[in-house]
């Protein structure tokens, strides 16, 4: 379903998201969230029969309604982790005070955003700021949960893993694949997102009421009424990366334990266990089938059980995410989270051309040297005992951006404009190096001095706060006078002293 939303979306950036469009999408929107609404009711009668029969029946339901309880939570977390994340983007569209009104209304601000057909607001959030990777993994993680609950039923396990997939995609931009957020966040307008977020969180609500119906479903598994055999093919992973290996277990459900079934793939027969086992060579789907004989309890004879299954092999690939921005600054600890899929993180190694690097606690600490235009990053993974290279990036370097001077009272911040005299004089009020409210860094600078202008005399204070002798002078300014702080002079994480703008200020 996602797919088919990336063509259109494709034909939308190419016709600049006309108006009619947008409109589509908010139609679509509001669709979706009819059908989370149905979900709820729906789920929320599954709780309350499963919460019952558990109470008639504690002995034979209480694993499963246990279970159930969880999926709740981690369904729940999710769905208001994704909402939020909404939220966000609603807020970088419309800006914070739209987004409180409409919630102080008890009305879902995502649902009446102005600025749908903004381009950028959604890749800053989940791209730069890095909260798509986190999105990522958190529907991974709530996926594999729900996947391996449903183990025993293949269909459902493999409806679970396609409807919350998050594997690497394509969109308009990109040349060639690219990362799951990249793919569903990188230049999409405001609507667009907002839609597919209410997608994800439909598909975890659906997600939800098909786990417990299933968990319902298996408080009768263990009452031997069974009247049906079932060939399965349970798969360590359905991902593999070349030069690793693909294994699977396949078993016979329901048949008798004194019987020993036969385990043939493509026409041979394999080992007495069931396993199969093949080295991954070439990229791509690769499908294989075969059939488990065995012995019909009720006639005797010999009959077969076929079956289907299929793993992908790919290239060794490695994500590698700047947890700050997607440069790196000179002079700078930047901060880098490093992964490989599947592997630990002790058995990954990380090198890096044109910078220092380290490990601190989940991080890498990689430090661009002082005349360093660009940094390569090559990450390499201990698989089956040996080191195998896994990939490589290269990032450009640029000198840390230069804040602005702020005057910051109690939690107000001023860089110009009128000012009360309660806010001036206040003894705990500081000046400070910030990129503003909306920056999108925060880099921690020191202030070591400061000028005022009062009334044409310039005096010095040291530090980030008035001196007494200022405090006394600016007590004694009438309404309507004019404060200049300047020659502002701020030291910076790299060690190297700047000089910032001045703030004027109106006494009123």
């Amino acid at each position: 379903m996602i797919g088919m939303m990336y063509l259109v979306l494709t034909a939308m950036l190419a016709l600049n998201v006309s108006t009619d469009i947008l409109n589509g999408f908010t139609l679509v929107d509001n669709s979706l969230h009819s059908s989370i609404a149905a979900s709820d009711k729906r789920n929320a009668k599954l709780y309350q029969d499963f919460k019952a029969a558990n109470a008639d029946n504690p002995e034979k339901t209480q694993e499963w309604f246990d279970k159930a309880v969880e999926v709740q939570k981690r369904a729940d977390s999710l769905f208001n982790y994704i909402q939020d994340f909404k939220e966000h983007i609603a807020i970088l569209a419309d800006g914070k005070k739209q987004v409180e009104e409409w919630k102080a209304q008890g009305i879902d601000p995502t649902m009446h955003i102005e600025g749908n057909s903004n381009l950028d607001v959604t890749g800053q959030y989940a791209i730069v700021q890095g909260n798509g990777l986190v999105l990522k993994e958190m529907v991974a993680y709530y996926r594999d949960y729900a996947a391996d609950l449903a183990e025993n039923d293949a269909e459902l396990r493999h409806a679970i893993m396609q409807a919350l997939a998050t594997e690497r995609g394509w969109n308009a931009h990109e040349k060639d694949s690219c990362d799951w957020e990249v793919a569903v966040f990188d230049g999409m307008p405001v609507g667009a997102s907002i839609t597919i977020l209410t997608k994800m969180q439909n598909d975890v609500r659906a997600t939800e009421s098909q786990v417990i119906q299933y968990l319902m479903d298996r408080t009768d598994a263990g009452d031997l009424r069974v009247n049906k055999l079932n060939a399965y093919v349970i798969p360590n992973s359905n991902y593999v990366i070349r030069g690793g290996k693909y294994t699977a277990q396949i078993i016979l459900a329901a048949v008798d334990s004194t019987q020993r079934p036969e385990y043939y793939i493509e026409g041979q027969r394999i080992n007495d266990q069931g396993i199969y086992e093949v080295s991954a060579s070439g990229v791509g789907l690769k499908k294989y089938s075969g059939w488990i004989a065995y012995q019909n309890p009720s006639t005797g004879a010999m009959e077969n059980l076929p079956f289907t299954s299929e793993y992908s092999v790919g290239e060794p690939a490695v994500t590698i995410s700047n947890t700050d921005l997607n440069i790196m600054y000179r002079g700078y600890d930047n901060k880098f989270s490093i992964s490989v899929p599947g592997v630990a993180n002790e058995k990954v190694k990380v090198s890096v051309n044109g910078a220092t690097v380290r490990q601190q606690g989940g991080l890498w600490i990689i430090k661009p040297g002082d005349n360093a235009k660009s940094v390569s990053i090559s990450v390499s993974a201990e698989l089956d005992g040996k080191m195998q290279p896994m990939g490589s990036r290269e990032y450009r370097v640029k000198a840390l951006p230069k804040p602005g001077a702020y005057f910051k009272s109690g939690e107000k911040e001023y860089n110009e404009g009128s000012i009360s005299r309660g806010a001036l004089l206040n003894a705990s009020a500081t000046v400070i190096a910030s990129y503003g409210p909306d920056g999108l860094l925060d880099l921690p600078y020191d202030i070591t001095s400061f000028k005022v202008n009062i009334n044409g005399v310039l005096t010095e204070a040291r530090g980030n706060k008035f001196t007494r002798d200022q405090l006394d002078r600016l007590g004694k300014l009438k309404m309507g006078a004019i404060v200049v702080i300047t020659d502002v002079r701020a030291k910076g994480p790299d060690g190297k002293e700047t000089r910032l703008s001045p703030i004027p200020l109106y006494l009123n």
